[in-house]
């Protein structure tokens, strides 16, 4: 597949209000906080477009995928050449740089009951994880969410890159509740250059 080399990011110095257009007559559709959930850090997200003052970005959440426009004041632009793109299918997780492929993983994915969803996402926040913690020893949240779960383990089924300590699963095989598995060594390569807002391409 074809990926480009570079992606626009917009990190939020304050909240700020998506909606479905370029102007502020359009509908509201969600207030994005400055700061993501879990670890505090700035809120990034990948630039579809630019309107004057104003950005249609990728929002993280439910519906999969939907996007909205949020003004252009309180950001602060950057660039990542960084993209993940993952293969149900082939059960791999392949990384790209300036648009060239750097390194194929094995993974596992989803089983059919609960399949890892499929879209165009973005990396939210990178985690650094406990020894003890499910998924150590780093797990990458994305913006996309379990067509199936609504919640798991007390979180709203938000699907995520993660490792084998304290879950386990065997590289190659679909048996998780969506998320995706990586070995602990891949996990920490991919935190040692993942950072908020990259994209994430999850295909069939």
């Amino acid at each position: 597949m074809a990926v480009r080399p570079t992606q626009q990011l917009v990190a939020l110095l304050r909240p700020h209000e998506a909606r479905s257009g370029p102007a502020l007559r359009t509908v509201p559709l969600a207030l994005v906080p400055a700061t993501t959930p879990i670890t505090g850090e700035r809120t990034t997200l990948p630039v579809l477009r630019v309107k004057r003052r104003w950005l249609e970005v990728r929002l993280p959440g439910r519906p999969n995928g939907h996007t909205g426009w949020i003004r252009r004041v309180a950001t602060a632009r950057s660039v990542t050449h960084w993209h993940l793109v993952v293969t149900p299918a082939r059960r791999q997780v392949a990384v790209y740089r300036d648009g060239r492929r750097m390194r194929v993983f094995s993974a596992v994915v989803g089983k059919p009951s609960t399949p890892t969803p499929t879209g165009q996402f973005f990396v939210e926040e990178a985690i650094a994880l406990r020894s003890t913690d499910v998924g150590a020893p780093f797990a990458l949240a994305l913006s996309a969410r379990s067509n199936v779960l609504q919640e798991f383990a007390g979180g709203p089924g938000q699907i995520a890159l993660h490792g084998l300590s304290n879950v386990g699963g065997v590289l190659g095989t679909a048996v998780s509740h969506g998320c995706v598995r990586l070995a602990d060594t891949t996990m920490r390569w991919l935190a040692a250059r993942i950072g908020p807002g990259v994209p994430v391409t999850i295909g069939r």
